[in-house]
């Protein structure tokens, strides 16, 4: 088996196995052949599966250093990566070479002296309350768009706050999710299913959205369109909150994704317990959603300081 093969194994593996989200493929599927083509560069000649079992932390290091430093893309112009990308280069190349271990005996020993960057935690950054109803109320305004794609808009952020959905997740639902009952199942990434409890008020922004909607679905067909019949795209939520944080002065951190955020937080503040904001937003581990703990608290020690007479 030649390197290259190796890699598609590797590919297929987390497609139809792992079943990875598209991102994290699409993610991965660059990675792997740049740091095949950075040990063959190196080495002068194609590599075979047994030379991937040989490869040595200095290596490693090298390619690590040259996409640090913005060579080796194959995108032209493309700038240095940084330093949770770089963690992020590492972490697929140690799966790779982890799956050739198991797969197809070949371990690659030198790979468990290679150290990735130092990272400084990230918190999510979420948005108010009144911050997240003034995106929601912001849309019934906009005289912009066609009433139908208002109602469509508002019915995707919606889901978003009000039920803690990411961006695909919302756009994955089909004609035959709606109406919305009280409950939803939601697949999400590596093909977890989880439910989520529906608010009143997110099933009348779908209702609203579906008694406009122009066009006649399947019930397989994507729930949301675009203006031409299309399925609605990720793209085009993340301009719609891009133009309705401009108009209402919010911070550049006010994403569609920062609703998401919002959702686990205001719970959190509200007493739920971690556990079940965990279910609700289908973390694997719970350490993901202790992330969550951390902003709660920046949030009452800011409201301490601006209160208490005496800070």
């Amino acid at each position: 088996m030649t390197a290259a093969e190796a890699l598609s194994a590797w590919l297929e593996h987390l497609a139809h196995e792992r079943r990875l989200s598209p991102r994290t493929l699409e993610a991965y599927g660059h990675i792997g052949p740049l740091y095949v083509a950075f040990l063959e560069r190196h080495r002068g000649e194609a590599l075979s599966l047994t030379d991937l079992g040989t490869v040595s932390a200095a290596e490693v290091r090298a390619h690590l250093a040259e996409r640090r430093a913005g060579d080796g893309s194959d995108r032209p112009g493309r700038s240095g990566l940084a330093a949770r990308s770089i963690s992020q280069t590492l972490s697929a190349i140690r799966a790779f070479h982890g799956f050739l271990d198991r797969r197809c005996a070949t371990p690659a020993p030198q790979l468990a002296l290679v150290r990735g960057p130092r990272i400084k935690p990230s918190l999510p950054r979420p948005v108010s309350e009144d911050q997240a109803l003034g995106l929601l109320a912001e849309l019934q305004a906009d005289l912009d768009a066609a009433p139908w794609e208002a109602a469509r808009d508002r019915a995707v952020l919606t889901l978003l706050y009000g039920c803690g959905l990411r961006i695909s997740e919302g756009l994955s639902l089909t004609r035959s999710d709606a109406p919305l009952g009280e409950t939803l199942r939601i697949t999400g990434k590596g093909g977890k299913t989880r439910i989520a409890p529906v608010l009143p008020a997110v099933r009348e922004a779908v209702d609203d959205y579906l008694a406009l909607l122009p066009f006649a679905l399947s019930p397989d067909e994507p729930l949301f369109r675009a203006r031409r019949g299309g399925p609605s795209s990720p793209r085009h939520v993340q301009a719609t909150v891009q133009h309705l944080r401009g108009r209402l002065g919010l911070p550049a951190s006010a994403t569609p994704h920062a609703l998401r955020h919002s959702f686990a937080t205001h719970l959190l503040g509200a007493g739920a317990d971690l556990r079940s904001i965990q279910e609700l937003l289908g973390h694997a581990s719970l350490s993901t959603t202790q992330k969550y703990t951390a902003v709660d608290a920046a949030h009452l020690l800011a409201a301490y300081a601006d209160a208490h007479p005496r800070a």
